[in-house]
C-alpha cells in the first residue's frame, strides 16, 4: 500500500536517456538487470530495479508491512484487493520503465504515470468493500519510528473514493493521471513496454503508426464512418 512517501510535483516525462536506470529509493538497483529468486513481481524479473530479497516480503498473504510501512491500519486486505496493492508496488520497486516518470529533483518520485481507465476501474471493484483511513496514501498519516498511523476513522473505500478514477488520481497524490487514450496507458501487465515505446515516440501521428504501436488488446475497432478516434476509451 506504498509507493513512495515522497511524490513531488514535476514535469510529465523523463527523457528517453532514463531507458536504462532506476528511481533510486531505498530498495531501488543503480540499473535494471536480470534477477533470479524472485517470489512475487515476476513480470520484471527478466530486467528489474529491484532485487529478488526484496519480493519476499509481497509474496506473503497478508502483507503486513513493507519498509516500515503497515498495509493493515484498518484490518487487513482482502485477497483481492491485496493483489493490486501488490501490482503497483512491484511497479515502483522493480519495473524500469517507472524512471521515463522519474522526478527531475526528487530521485525516488514519480509524477502522472497515466494509468488504463480499466485498471483504476478493477482496481475499485476489487477494493471497495475494503477499510482505508487515508485518502492520499503519501501524505495523511501520522508518521513516526513505528511507520504509518491513521488519522482518521477507518471507512470502505467505496465512501472513501466515488469510483475508479478518483482512486488512481488520489491514493498516491500526483503520482498517477487515468488516460484518455488506450494506447497511452499502463495496466502492470507485459503490454506496457509497448506502451511506452509508443508514448516515447515522437513519430507516432500518423494512424498506420498508431494502428502498430497501440495495445492491441484495446484497440478501439474503425467504425463505418471513420468516426472512431483512438484517443477515445471505448471502455
Amino acid at each position: 500500500m506504498k509507493l513512495a512517501l515522497v511524490i513531488l510535483v514535476a514535469g510529465y516525462f523523463c527523457a528517453v536517456s532514463c531507458h536504462h536506470s532506476c528511481l533510486q529509493g531505498p530498495n531501488h538497483k543503480a540499473f535494471p538487470g536480470p534477477e533470479i529468486g524472485f517470489q512475487e513481481c515476476f513480470l520484471y524479473a527478466e530486467d528489474s530495479c529491484c532485487y529478488a530479497n526484496f519480493t519476499e516480503k509481497l509474496a506473503q498473504s497478508p502483507v503486513i508491512e513493507v519498509d516500515n510501512y503497515y498495509w493493515n491500519r484498518c484490518g487487513n486486505l482482502s485477497k483481492s484487493c491485496e493483489d493490486y496493492m501488490k501490482k503497483l508496488e512491484c511497479f515502483y520497486q522493480c519495473s524500469p520503465m517507472t524512471a521515463h516518470w522519474v522526478h527531475p529533483n526528487v530521485s525516488d518520485a514519480v509524477q502522472h504515470i497515466p494509468l488504463c481507465h480499466s485498471f483504476c476501474d478493477s482496481w475499485f471493484e476489487a477494493c471497495k468493500s475494503d477499510l482505508v483511513c487515508a485518502r492520499n496514501w503519501i501524505s495523511d498519516w501520522i508518521i513516526d519510528e513505528n511507520g504509518n498511523h491513521c488519522k482518521n476513522d477507518c471507512i470502505p473505500f467505496h465512501e472513501m473514493y466515488a469510483n475508479g478514477t478518483d482512486l488512481c488520481q488520489s491514493a498516491w497524490g500526483e503520482s498517477f493521471v487515468v488516460s484518455s487514450s488506450p494506447c497511452r496507458c499502463l495496466d502492470m501487465t507485459e503490454t506496457d513496454k509497448k506502451v511506452i515505446k509508443y508514448i516515447l515516440d515522437d513519430d507516432h501521428s500518423e494512424e498506420s503508426s498508431e494502428k502498430k504501436d497501440c495495445k492491441p488488446g484495446l484497440q478501439k475497432p474503425k467504425d463505418k464512418e471513420g468516426e472512431g478516434e483512438e484517443g477515445e476509451e471505448g471502455r
